[in-house]
C-alpha cells in the first residue's frame, strides 16, 4: 500500500511540474502571437455551392 501512495504521489509531482513548464510557455507564446495578430490580414470566407454537391445536408 505504501508503494502505491509513492509511486502516486511521484507521478502527481512530476505531473505538477511538466504542467507548471508547459503552461509557462504558453503565456509566453500569448504575448507574442498577439503583437503578429494585429498585423493579419482577414481570410476571405467564402460560401459553399450546396446546389451542385453530390451531398446533402445532415439534418
Amino acid at each position: 500500500m505504501m508503494t502505491f501512495f509513492t509511486i502516486l504521489f511521484i507521478l502527481i509531482g512530476a505531473n505538477a511540474v511538466f504542467m507548471f513548464f508547459s503552461l509557462g510557455g504558453v503565456s509566453q507564446k500569448g504575448r507574442k502571437n498577439a503583437r503578429n495578430h494585429s498585423d493579419a490580414k482577414a481570410s476571405k470566407v467564402y460560401p459553399m455551392d450546396l446546389i451542385s454537391s453530390k451531398y446533402k445536408k445532415a439534418v
